[in-house]
């Protein structure tokens, strides 16, 4: 298996970039088109445990607008073959002040493209304040 090919991290930090740029501007319909349609995609949030895309695609549809702006940092992608992927990034909003968020995401290819099929967020306190 080859690890990090460079057309397949090209590949997947653009679908990154893409949910990234959705997420900030709560693009919902954008979200919901990289989550794998399927009752076996799970996300967990801060505070959310959600289990199948549709309970996903209910808690986007619920979430509040306000405060999704943040900045990213230590983005690391990881590719594991041609099909295999986990997206890793620290976020900042100026909303939570002393923490750091941590997100998480495997990212798989299929027949229609790439789709994130498991992500987990969570928050901690920041080590540098």
């Amino acid at each position: 298996m080859e690890i990090d090919r460079p057309e397949v991290v090209a590949e997947v930090t653009a679908a990154f970039e893409r949910y990234e740029q959705a997420l900030v501007s709560n693009d919902v319909a954008a979200l919901d088109a990289l989550f794998r349609n399927d009752p076996r995609t799970i996300r967990y949030g801060g505070g959310e445990n959600l289990y199948g895309f549709k309970e996903i695609e209910a808690f986007r549809a619920a979430r509040s607008p306000a405060g999704l702006a943040r900045s990213i940092s230590k983005t690391v992608i990881t590719t594991y073959g041609r099909e295999v992927a986990v997206a890793s990034t620290l976020f900042h909003r100026a909303t939570m002040p002393g923490k750091v968020g941590r997100q998480m995401q495997t990212w798989v290819r299929f027949p229609d493209g790439w789709f994130v099929v498991a992500a987990h967020v969570s928050l901690i306190d920041d080590p540098k304040s």
